[in-house]
């Protein structure tokens, strides 16, 4: 196959100015250019690594810090060019996370502090699916393991930022069972897009917990008696999104992505609007109404949620832009009624720094009247809300390796009565494997 394709003259030099250079951009390489060769064929394989040292230095639970880690590996298969299936691509991700517990055992917010912090330390095959297109591939369905927040509410703007509520927001995280970082469930999901690929409308149907409770670590999909399912709509206008040239496929921010991961974006700003619907078919405990027997009511957990993204000012070799986002739960079972994020976030802040990124966001979680009345029976008290600030500057250092310092501040950390406020120091590094 690939001598095949090298007979294709000056089509394959075309094709070969498409492909990433890993030498450049990876620390690992081309592997004596296999990973080109593969490329050419189909495959494209990628890793990354990430490592965080946070702590907190005033307020909290106490004060300190542990450093936390994520591997990152993953492949797509062209399985058109490998295997003849017209517009079929199949996507693996594994990751690996371990470290310590610093918002269980320091901080003690609902909102967190790293978006790779995770409750039990493990390995798990994250994304594991297929998907077809059809009409030009206007139309896309998709089924497998898929965590939801690679394609729904995502904010491709807001990447840069450590806390967690910049990508799957707090309210919907905070669930019974969401399939998103790190534990993602088996789903459908379906994809339309407008012939000019400006307007899209998705939808998926998941586990509605994924993984094995029981079992926490590794890998499992069991679809037990009560999972139910969550469901999820999204409608939005994206008239700048152009899409990825080196990402494996379309719905990869499900894993936490480190900007340097993403220095092959073929985009020409941000601008994205979009509105979305979710909801779990199984029934659950209401946080405080009961019948008249005493039991308690049982509700569907559901919300919605709007977002907005655009650059607003663009000069050469750099970009200022602004994202907002909010959602709304129903209230009956989930702590957090009402979420917001917003932002800026400079790209290219410096001369002659292109790759650079400086971010500053807001992030607010509002608890639910019904969940404060709960709290309150139990003996614990609570403020109507927690809210966070965090202010990071990524420096590209070259290609493939990435060091960001982060200053977060945590005003009433898990919106809990007597907790001071905190603020979290640390750094990030990033490096494409």
């Amino acid at each position: 196959m690939l001598l095949s394709a090298l007979c294709l003259g000056g089509a394959m030099a075309q094709e070969d100015d498409a492909i990433p250079d890993y030498r450049e951009e990876t620390l690992s390489g081309d592997w004596g250019g296999l990973r080109r060769d593969w490329y050419r064929q189909g495959l494209a394989v990628e890793a990354g690594y990430k490592w965080d040292m946070l702590k907190v230095t005033s307020g909290g639970q106490a004060r300190g810090g542990r450093p936390m880690e994520h591997l990152d590996l993953k492949a797509k298969l062209d399985l058109e060019s490998m295997l003849g299936w017209e517009a079929t691509t199949a996507y693996f991700n594994y990751i690996h996370d371990a470290g310590g517990k610093l918002n269980r055992d320091y901080l003690g917010s609902q909102l967190a502090s790293s978006n790779i912090e995770v409750t039990v330390s493990t390995g798990r095959l994250f994304h594991a699916w297929v998907e077809k297109g059809f009409w030009g591939n206007r139309l896309s369905l998709l089924a497998g393991l898929y965590p939801i927040d690679s394609e729904f509410q995502v904010l491709d703007s807001a990447g840069v930022f450590v806390q967690p509520p910049y990508g799957a927001m707090a309210d919907i995280a905070l669930t019974r069972g969401p399939s998103i970082f790190n534990n993602s469930a088996f789903g459908l999901r379906a994809k339309w897009r407008s012939a000019d690929a400006t307007v899209y409308f998705q939808g998926a149907v998941l586990d509605g917990i994924p993984g094995d409770p029981r079992h926490p670590k590794a890998t499992h999909v069991r679809f037990d008696k009560g999972d139910g399912a969550m469901q999820i709509v999204e409608l939005g206008y994206a008239p700048r999104e152009k899409g990825h040239l080196f990402e494996p496929a379309s719905p990869e921010k499900g894993v936490p992505t480190t900007p340097e991961l993403k220095a092959h974006e073929a985009r020409e700003a941000y601008e994205k609007y979009a509105f979305g619907l979710w909801r779990y078919t199984t029934r659950v405990d209401d946080l405080m109404d009961i019948d008249d027997a005493g039991v308690p009511m049982q509700r569907r957990s559901q919300g919605w949620y709007a977002l907005l993204e655009r650059s607003l000012w663009q000069w050469a070799g750099g970009d200022l832009s602004a994202f907002f986002r909010t959602g709304v739960t129903d209230g009956n079972s989930i702590a957090i009624r009402r979420a917001t994020n917003l932002g800026l976030v400079m790209r290219g802040p410096l001369p002659n720094r292109e790759k650079d990124q400086f971010g500053a966001a807001h992030t607010r979680g509002t608890l639910g009247g019904k969940f404060r009345e709960s709290q309150e029976l139990a003996g614990i008290g609570t403020v109507k809300a927690e809210s966070a600030v965090e202010i990071t500057y990524l420096v590209q250092v070259n290609k493939w390796l990435a060091v960001q310092p982060v200053w977060q501040r945590y005003r009433d950390p898990g919106a809990t009565s007597g907790v001071s406020s905190a603020t979290v120091l640390g750094l990030r590094l990033g490096v494409a494997l």
